[in-house]
């Protein structure tokens, strides 16, 4: 089996740039029952599903997310546009974080966004975010290639072949790992902080 990371490298990339993000303007303005919520994040997550039977949001997973202080619970069985903003912060988090630290870290958002009251909308917090994160891609896709090429220079005294090439692919693997372990351990000691100032308090 020969193996192109050449062509990894560049699906990679490609990639990164088709990450986008659901704006507030998508979001039905009315208050949707649970399956309209499943469906509209099925059909809006569904380019982000590794394999074809993967479930982006099921009924269970959102009344865990409520038993969990996660989300607000749903009113007359519907649930909002701040709902749904709650939710997509939710989806992006899980994959990394705990429910216990997704809780504490959109603890604020729920106390003092989510009833609209406030002059600074949930939909206004969830744009700049995402925005924010946009201007992350072009670094991002920089620090992916400068791992690849950091690798392509690995167990260069191996003869070459398909298990250097294995072993090459193996240390661009550990490097991004590397990236991911140090931000979620970085993410994890703020919200230590957090939870102990809270408890302070």
């Amino acid at each position: 089996m020969t193996i192109d990371t050449n062509d990894i490298l560049n699906s990679i990339l490609e990639s990164l740039d088709h990450v986008d993000y659901i704006r507030p303007e998508e979001i039905p303005n009315i208050d949707l029952y649970m399956d309209q919520v499943t469906t509209f994040m099925d059909d809006h997550f569904s380019s982000t599903k590794r394999y074809s039977d993967d479930k982006i949001l099921t009924k269970t997973m959102i009344n865990n997310y409520t038993k969990n202080n996660l989300l607000p619970p749903s009113v007359k069985k519907k649930y909002s546009r701040e709902h749904m903003l709650l939710l997509i912060l939710i989806y992006y988090f899980k994959n990394i974080l705990s429910i216990r630290d997704i809780e504490t870290v959109l603890k604020p958002l729920r106390e003092k966004y989510f009833s609209g009251d406030d002059m600074i909308q949930l939909s206004d917090i969830y744009k700049e975010v995402c925005e924010m994160e946009k201007s992350r891609i072009e670094p991002m896709k920089a620090s992916v290639q400068e791992a690849y090429e950091k690798s392509r220079s690995a167990f260069a005294d191996m003869p070459e072949g398909e298990d250097q090439e294995k072993l090459k692919l193996f240390a661009f693997i550990c490097s991004l790992s590397f990236d991911v372990y140090l931000k979620k351990m970085m993410i994890e000691k703020i919200i230590d902080e957090l939870s102990a100032k809270e408890k302070e308090e």
